[in-house]
């Protein structure tokens, strides 16, 4: 066995009887602040391991072709129907996707931007092959090619409660698509008016108005007419008044030659008792989706929802259309308000507290379109949005798969306005970046953390041994000169 007194010739630290040292005020003083130092710089080297450690590169972004990005959005128009706005997704491969449906909702809203009604998720609107008689089978069985009796806003609202049924066709003469209705409009009103006499029966009667007159502006405008032609069906007794004062009623979109209109109005007036009210074993004779439809409540609408396209150049056009109607470029406003505006899959929270708490900067990020107001003082123009996006993405050092790498897009945008001669419309044009920000979490080791400790221990201990040794020697030096000189 190994004695003691071999073990301690290899102690590296000699100990030094303590009735050899000698106590002093500098040394008192030094290892005071060399204390204070010590517990600083510890304080400082345990903050900075637990903070976050990232380093950020910019790389090609290498994603793989045809790969889709999802673009979410929700944008109000207080000017525009939900009856006609419609999303569509253009790109520079030649995607064209008109009134994209299945993943987004139509709001109505009023000009305050409150909602007026449930949501409206509705597909295409029905496809109309005929718009009209055909040459020939539009001529009416009365000379004077009158048959629609004529409304206006002075006598609209005593006819719509006088009549238990009233068909009524809002049209514009310079409407193509009106032009070729009228002929069997006038045709099918004036078949109706001789089974349905109104002043014997009295149960329906088929009208007209006018829109492009300047007398009936405001009517139509109430109606929430923004496509010629429109057909509405109003109901005595069966329409209810909401809590703006409208009463809800119908829109027809079917077929639109006479047969198709009489044999539609028929089946209506079977429907209907002799009160005005619905005969309700009979409704379902004519509740046929794919020909009338809910009229909008209001004349706004907000459309929020998302859209996959594929990760090359592109838009998301938002505007009035339809293949069945015309539109008024003058009496469209795409005034708009973008509640939000994103890029990218929507992350949790926890894993957005993830992204901002390795890379802070982004919760910082305000997008250029959300929360703004973009206004026309008058109608007929459109709205172009360019948007540069750039895709960053987040490397986390935490186990769980999901944390692993967490995308998240930021974008700037320049917005434009430019009245044109046709359809206005609210254009979000946006181009993806060839670049992306790389955010990758460095990991600390902690032999390297406590390796940085003995250092400030020792380090400070060993300083402060070297300049208070040094000052009590200077010290001692001085006195001796100072004793020698008095002898």
């Amino acid at each position: 066995m190994i004695s003691s007194s071999k073990l301690k010739a290899i102690d590296f630290y000699r100990k030094i009887p303590r009735d050899l040292t000698e106590a002093s005020l500098t040394g008192a003083g030094f290892s005071i602040i060399a204390a204070f130092a010590i517990i600083f710089l510890f304080g400082m080297e345990v903050s900075s391991y637990l903070t976050v450690a990232t380093t950020t590169t910019v790389v090609v972004d290498r994603s793989k072709n045809g790969e889709h990005l999802r673009i979410d959005f929700n944008v109000s128009f207080p000017r525009l129907s939900c009856e006609f706005l419609s999303v569509d997704v253009h790109d520079v491969l030649g995607t064209v996707r008109q009134n994209i449906t299945k993943t987004v909702r139509k709001y109505p809203i009023d000009t305050n931007f409150r909602r007026v009604g449930q949501d409206i998720h509705v597909g295409h609107l029905p496809a109309i092959t005929n718009h009209g008689d055909q040459p020939g089978e539009g001529e009416l069985a009365v000379g004077d090619g009158e048959g629609a009796f004529e409304l206006t806003v002075e006598n609209f609202e005593r006819y719509s409660h006088e009549f238990p049924i009233l068909l009524v066709n809002y049209y514009a003469e310079w409407c193509v698509y009106s032009q070729r209705l009228k002929p069997s409009w006038e045709k099918a009103a004036q078949i109706l008016h001789e089974r349905y006499n109104p002043d014997d029966d009295g149960r329906i009667l088929l009208a007209k108005v006018d829109c492009a007159a300047a007398k009936n502006t405001m009517l139509c405008r109430s109606h929430h007419i923004q496509g010629y032609p429109s057909i509405r069906i109003f109901r005595k007794g069966q329409d209810i008044r909401d809590q703006y004062g409208h009463y809800d009623h119908e829109s027809y979109y079917g077929e639109r030659d006479s047969d198709s209109l009489v044999t539609f109005a028929e089946k209506l007036v079977e429907a209907t008792t002799d009160t005005g009210t619905p005969a309700l074993e009979d409704k379902s004779a004519v509740d046929n989706s794919t020909v009338k439809r809910p009229a909008p409540k209001s004349g706004g609408c907000r459309v929020e929802g998302f859209a996959l396209v594929k990760k090359v150049p592109g838009s998301i056009v938002m505007a009035a259309r339809s293949t069945s109607h015309s539109f008024d470029a003058a009496k469209i406003n795409m005034s708009h308000y973008v509640q939000s505006f994103s890029f990218g899959r929507k992350l949790s929270y926890r894993m957005a507290k993830e992204v901002y708490r390795l890379y802070p900067i982004l919760d910082n990020v305000q997008e250029s379109l959300t929360g703004r107001m973009y206004t026309s003082p008058h109608e007929n123009v459109t709205f172009d949005h360019y948007l540069q996006a750039v895709k960053t993405e987040v490397v986390s050092l935490k186990s769980s798969k999901d944390f692993k790498l967490l995308e998240e897009y930021s974008y700037v945008a320049h917005s434009a306005e430019l009245q044109t001669g046709e359809v206005p419309v609210a254009k979000f044009q946006y181009e993806l970046s060839p670049m992306q920000v790389l955010v990758s979490e460095a990991s600390k080791s902690f032999s390297h953390f406590l390796t940085n400790l003995c250092a400030i221990i020792g380090g400070v201990f060993t300083v402060a041994g070297l300049i208070d040794s040094m000052l009590h020697n200077a010290i001692r030096m001085v006195r001796k000169v100072e004793l020698g000189k008095q002898y």
